[in-house]
């Protein structure tokens, strides 16, 4: 065993590259000119892009080369970074300062001495005990990403991908994009487990268009050769398996070392990201990070986070002053030809922790709809009724997703209210938005709620308030009545509802639209009329998504 000796600058190892490490070591050289950074990575890339990895497999990425963003000779070049990839450390010793390392190619052991020592370890793929798993391809790393394009290049008819979370829902649409037949196996009864019910089943309908098939609230029990076994007996072929059930922080390296985990099993760090021991940081993935909800830590595996968090310590290490800030878990997804993008808690989760919410629908264009091309989107918003804090946002459409997700995510960042969000002076051009942006007339309808001007009533609620004797009254045109309609509603175009008044009677009534605009325009007038009347939220559509979640949840996995 040979050391590396210590020398009179000050030495900073970090423990793997990508995102976290990565970023520290380059951020770190740009503050300090005379400290020694050496970088220790296990796998033979130490700076690639992993985001990118399921469009290598689907061939839009053409060449491997296209996802290393760094090689060890470039970081030096730049950087004069000591960076050794197929190097991993098995072994801290904090008293002495330094990690022992193992050569994945030689087995060659060497101790590395440090000052200041950062670990970005990442998360594992989830890999259950189930027989036969060992056949089951992840998808990680760049040798990960390499390996299932070999298995793609052999061309097999069917494949089960294990996972229908946003990597799941990826690898599949590539996949497909392959010419192979898909089955996506989801444990939770829906797809993209952290979106609401009725704008989860848009993207399952989307994936089921392009031919896949979906099986949620279903398990895998077994692997074969050349199928998958799911627990109520089902068989499915399967030439290729894929496994994305998720992540599970890699600490194994920090509990040998006597470093502290927090509640959900990841690294406990302080505002700086030092672990108990001041000498030692921890970024990335195998964190705990502060919740912009809750305020306790949750794991949150994104890689514009563990980028922050890599800075963060570099500046601390540099004696730079850093703040904390706490994660949104702002996420997104493309799946085929729509996009799925969330920020913060969904309303299941708030209510499993008895936090009180409301939440609220809508259905607009992405841009000015006399301007070609406008599609719809689904978009909920989900906010404090007390205080109009904004707790959470979901959006499915087509086209603008992102940017509509980004706004919101950067208003819940500098403490904007949901009735805030109508103040936004957002760009405006017909081919890009409406006068009212989707995100200001969320925040028009926050308002009306905040204020007590709107009163609207849930979709699950309906037939409760049919059985206590409410009425239900459809506002559309008798043409889009026609076309589709709650059972038991009555038809009264808005335009008409002055001339009969008098086919509502004296029961309060629950009035509805397409999406919930016409429906808030004819409640307003009622109240002005001395009807007792609340707007269905989100309208037919929501109502709509939400019964056929309901019925495929009722369903259960398809026989």
């Amino acid at each position: 065993m040979r050391e590396t000796p210590l020398t009179t600058a000050k030495t900073v190892v970090i423990v793997g590259g990508v995102a976290g490490g990565m970023s520290t070591a380059t951020r770190l050289r740009r503050l300090d000119a005379d400290a020694k950074i050496i970088v220790l990575e296990r796998s033979g890339h130490v700076s690639f892009a992993n985001c990118g990895l399921p469009y290598f497999v689907g061939g839009l990425i053409e060449e491997e080369d296209s996802l290393t963003l760094q090689t060890p000779e470039q970081l030096f070049d730049r950087f004069r970074l000591d960076v050794r990839v197929h190097d991993e450390v098995v072994a801290i010793d904090r008293t002495g300062h330094n990690v022992t390392t193992r050569s994945t190619v030689t087995g060659e052991q060497t101790v590395v001495s440090y000052d200041k020592l950062v670990l970005s370890m990442g998360a594992a793929p989830v890999r259950p005990p189930i027989p036969g798993y060992e056949r089951v391809r992840t998808l990680r790393t760049v040798e990960d990403a390499a390996r299932l394009a070999s298995d793609v290049d052999v061309a097999p008819a069917t494949a089960v991908v294990i996972g229908a979370g946003f990597i799941g829902l990826e690898i599949t649409e590539n996949l497909v994009r392959k010419g192979i037949a898909v089955t996506i196996v989801e444990a939770t009864p829906q797809v993209l487990p952290p979106l609401a019910p009725e704008l989860a089943i848009l993207v399952e309908e989307e994936l089921v268009a392009h031919g896949v098939r979906v099986e949620t609230g279903a398990s895998v029990s077994s692997v074969g050769e050349r199928s998958v076994s799911l627990a109520d007996g089902r068989i499915f072929p399967a030439d290729l398996v894929v496994g994305a059930i998720g992540v599970r922080p890699e600490v194994r390296l920090a509990e040998l070392a006597g470093l502290e985990l927090g509640p959900s099993g990841g690294i406990a760090v302080n505002d700086a990201n030092q672990t108990k021991d001041p000498d030692v940081y921890a970024v990335g993935d195998a964190v705990e990070k502060a919740d912009a909800i809750s305020h306790a830590t949750s794991l949150i595996a994104l890689a514009n986070i563990a980028n922050r968090q890599g800075r963060r310590v570099a500046d601390h290490i540099a004696g730079r002053p850093s703040h904390p800030v706490a994660s949104l878990g702002t996420a997104i997804v493309k799946v085929f030809d729509i996009v799925a993008a969330t920020v913060g808690w969904n309303a299941r989760r708030l209510a499993d922790a008895g936090r009180p919410f409301r939440a609220i629908h809508s259905h607009p264009f992405d841009h000015a709809t006399y301007y070609p091309g406008a599609t719809r989107m689904a978009a909920k918003l989900i906010f404090d009724p007390h205080d109009g804090t904004i707790l959470g946002a979901q959006i499915v459409g087509r086209n603008g997703v992102d940017k509509r997700i980004d706004v919101i995510a950067a208003a819940m960042s500098g403490g904007l209210t949901a009735d805030r969000l109508a103040d936004l002076e957002l760009s405006y051009a017909p081919p890009f938005s409406s006068a009212k942006d989707p995100v200001n007339v969320l925040g028009y309808m926050a308002g009306n709620i905040l204020n007590g001007d709107c009163d609207v009533v849930a979709p699950e609620d309906v037939d409760t308030l049919v059985e206590e004797g409410w009425t239900l009254v459809d506002v559309r045109t008798e043409e889009e009545h026609a076309t589709g309609a709650i059972p038991g509603s009555i038809n009264v175009p808005i335009d008409a509802l002055r001339d009969h008044l008098d086919t509502l009677g004296k029961a309060p009534v629950v009035v509805y639209c397409a999406v919930g605009q016409r429906g808030h325009t004819a409640t307003a007038l009622l109240h002005e009329l001395g009807f007792k009347a609340r707007n269905l939220d989100g309208g037919y559509l929501t109502w709509s998504a939400s019964l056929r979640a309901s019925a495929r949840r009722a369903a259960g996995p398809s026989s």
